[in-house]
């Protein structure tokens, strides 16, 4: 693990270092990549040890983009001990300032299972625009199927998102619609931000007795947090020019 991380720092270094070493020998040459380059290699190289300690069996990851959403899509979700609040969560700013303005749905499952996984950021740099996309498990197609499999398991899997849709059809099970926000609990604790009075979806069914299926996933998330077991095949990120849509 050390070893592997150690050369793509190196590699991440070297490549900056002859990027900044063009930029300032004065020869003209295109896209001036030296300037983004300092910006933008520190973030791929984070992503780059993120994806080496889950492919090691790391039990906790998460997920965020300050100021800016990204986008989250799963062919399906199946979980189980569901909840969901509405709360107003601190956002970053990119000049390190933070804004609590802005109402979203906080999502919790104690136990989740998804049918494979596709995260997008947007990002410029020097006025061109790439995406970053981290994929797992299976293919996320651009239209849900009518039926799918899973093969991505995560306990504690929690989602802050200003959209979360279902292309589907949706099957909520023991579950209680208008709950007091503090009274919803995930894998026996309260979700972050829960406000009593506030707008709640738990379970009727006790601990962990509420589920909920979704027929291809769609959010528009500021935090995607894993904070029990993440079990992701065939993990990949990498980075594309433009706009992507899909992985």
């Amino acid at each position: 693990m050390n070893h592997l991380l150690s050369g793509v720092r190196g590699a991440a270094a070297d490549w900056n270092a002859r990027m900044l070493a063009q930029a300032a020998d004065g020869t003209r040459r295109g896209t001036r990549w030296g300037r983004g380059a300092f910006a933008f290699v520190p973030s791929v190289l984070a992503l780059g040890v993120l994806g080496a300690a889950l492919a090691q069996g790391a039990l906790a990851a998460n997920f965020s983009v300050t100021g800016q959403p990204f986008t989250l899509t799963s062919n399906g979700v199946e979980g189980s001990g569901f909840g969901a609040i509405v709360n107003t969560p601190a956002v970053g700013r990119p000049d390190g300032t933070t804004s609590t303005s802005t109402a979203m749905a906080r999502v919790g499952f104690a136990s989740a299972h998804l049918a494979g996984l596709c995260g997008i950021v947007h990002q410029t740099i020097a006025g061109v625009p790439y995406s970053l996309l981290l994929t797992g498990g299976q293919k996320v197609a651009a239209s849900p199927p009518a039926t799918f499999t899973t093969d991505i398991d995560a306990s504690n899997l929690y989602i802050q998102a200003t959209e979360l849709q279902a292309y589907g059809p949706t099957t909520l099970q023991n579950a209680v619609l208008g709950q007091s926000a503090d009274q919803v609990t995930v894998a026996g604790r309260p979700l972050t931000g829960a406000l009593p009075g506030g707008f709640g979806l738990g379970s009727a069914g006790g601990e962990g007795g509420s589920s909920i299926a979704l027929h291809g996933l769609n959010a528009s998330a500021y935090d995607a947090e894993m904070a029990g077991a993440l079990v992701l095949p065939d993990l990949r990120i990498r980075v594309v020019a433009g706009t992507a849509t899909t992985c």
